[in-house]
């Protein structure tokens, strides 16, 4: 392979054009500033449309932090303990006494069974 003939010379020129090119089409996919042919770079100028859907963006995101926040005191209200064992001694006073519970004990005067 000959570095000096024009061939290579431009193939280098064609492989770097193509590179540059890929790189500002990746950079402008993604929200990039672009490159420009020195070096310099391009700032992306935000249409209106643009500046509303950001705005949205964060209000929705806002909303959403709130929303996990209050998603955690209410997972500590319903996974602690003492709600539940509230809701079972709450339980425990509206059944009615059971007929059949046996004779009561006279404690004062040590009754034996």
């Amino acid at each position: 392979m000959n570095f000096g003939s024009p061939e290579f010379v431009l193939a280098i020129v064609a492989l770097s054009t193509g590179g540059w090119l890929v790189n500002n089409w990746i950079r402008a996919r993604h929200g990039y500033s672009l490159e420009d042919e020195w070096g310099g770079k391009t700032e992306r100028g935000d249409s209106a449309e643009t500046k509303a859907l950001k705005a949205e963006n964060r209000e929705l995101h806002d909303k959403l932090d709130t929303m996990q926040d209050r998603m955690v005191v209410l997972e500590k209200i319903v996974t602690d303990r003492g709600y539940s064992l509230h809701d079972e001694i709450e339980a425990l006073r509206d059944k009615p006494a059971a007929s059949d519970a046996g004779t009561p004990l006279n404690i004062k005067d040590r009754e034996r069974i």
